[in-house]
């Protein structure tokens, strides 16, 4: 298997054997349960789709009840496919993904959805200096953005000119994060270094070796 989905608990910092203080991040890493295996014969492609944290009946939709009573589980909240596969790790139907499908020291990937900070300027969301003389008949000018085009060429505003707009909540990939520690008794993956998302988010922990 490829991967697993995990939530994020926090952050917290170890000593490694040099007594160095590492700060890591600490994720509940499934169990999560194989509820369905698509080949492509059948679906058109081949992939293994998992699930991860219980939500309650009446949250879920009859379809879904039913998607998930065929797997012979409760319903869950999050849900996820992996198209790469470990040779000699295939999952079966029904089967129980757990924190130990990684070791510690490896090295892996982790997806998530980084914090919404709303609508922001440039000054925030590009670290813009704004116009720093205050002097000189300057008013109000400390964060704005400046010029953002020329005049008669081209007559426009080129695509992608950074400037103000919706900030974070975006898919954000962390890669080659060392597992630091791992709890098995309670699926727990201390992970080197940061991990996008609040507390209490989804993420996708990735094998790519």
């Amino acid at each position: 298997m490829s991967g697993i989905i995990g939530k994020k608990i926090g952050m917290t910092s170890i000593f490694d054997q040099d007594g160095k203080n590492i700060p890591c991040t600490v994720i509940e890493a499934g169990p999560c349960v194989v509820t369905q295996v698509k080949t492509k014969k059948v679906d058109g492609y081949d992939a293994i789709q998992i699930a991860f944290d219980d939500k309650k009946d009446k949250h879920t939709t009859k379809a879904l009840k039913g998607h998930f009573a065929k797997a012979g589980v409760s319903p869950k909240r999050y849900v996820t496919e992996f198209t790469r596969f470990e040779k000699g790790h295939e999952k079966k139907f029904g089967d129980v993904l757990k924190a130990d499908i990684f070791t510690e020291g490896e090295y892996i990937d982790v997806v998530g959805t980084s914090k919404g900070k709303g609508f922001q300027g440039v000054v925030k969301r590009y670290n813009f200096k704004g116009v720093n003389d205050a002097t000189h008949g300057q008013h109000n000018r400390l964060r704005a953005p400046g010029s953002i085009g020329a005049s008669s060429w081209p007559s426009r505003v080129f695509k992608g000119m950074r400037m103000a707009g919706r900030m974070g909540n975006s898919r954000v990939k962390m890669i080659n994060l060392k597992v630091m520690k791992i709890i098995p008794e309670k699926n727990i993956v201390v992970i080197k270094g940061s991990v996008p998302g609040p507390n209490g988010s989804y993420v996708i922990l990735e094998r790519w070796s």
